[in-house]
């Protein structure tokens, strides 16, 4: 099993969306290379991300940015939906420098590459959210307006093997 970290503006759509992605095995919602090590601390340069556990042997960095890019605008920068601000940067984080070339090399390939705005780094930190933060769109999908993730293609993947 290998680990990655997935940063696409607000973390409750993120990981409502991703944890539906074939390969997933568990998500955590968190704060990736801020300075603190607590979730009690003020903005300390953080991104919202979402801790990604998932089967090499189904899934990849390349096929989990794909599905990244499908729910994200990655032209902007520091916004995501009607979230602002630089703790809503995208981005993907990994201890694996295999992951982060992979994620180069998905970014290279694209046609766009020269205006993607999502930053590819080791991780250096990572604090995971509070209980409430975690799967909250699972426990209150009366929420959902609240993030900007497209509602039709998740429940695309909540109801197929897609």
């Amino acid at each position: 099993m290998e680990e990655v970290y997935l940063a696409g503006g607000c973390l409750w759509g993120v990981q409502e969306f991703i944890k539906y992605v074939p390969g997933v095995l568990s998500t955590e919602a968190g704060r990736a290379n801020g300075s603190s090590h607590s979730t009690e601390s003020d903005y300390d340069g953080y991104a919202e991300c979402v801790r990604i556990e998932f089967d090499p042997t189904i899934t990849s960095v390349e096929l989990l940015m794909g599905h990244l890019f499908e729910i994200i605008d990655p032209y902007s920068v520091n916004k995501q939906g009607q979230d602002i601000g630089e703790k809503y940067r995208t981005g993907i984080y990994s201890k694996d420098t295999c992951h982060l070339k992979s994620a180069q090399s998905y970014i290279h390939s694209r046609e766009d590459s020269a205006q993607i705005a999502l930053e590819i780094l080791p991780l250096t930190n990572f604090v995971p959210s509070d209980d409430i933060h975690q799967n909250h769109l699972s426990d209150y999908p009366n929420d959902h307006h609240l993030c900007h993730i497209p509602w039709a293609l998740l429940r695309k993947y909540k109801t197929s093997d897609s």
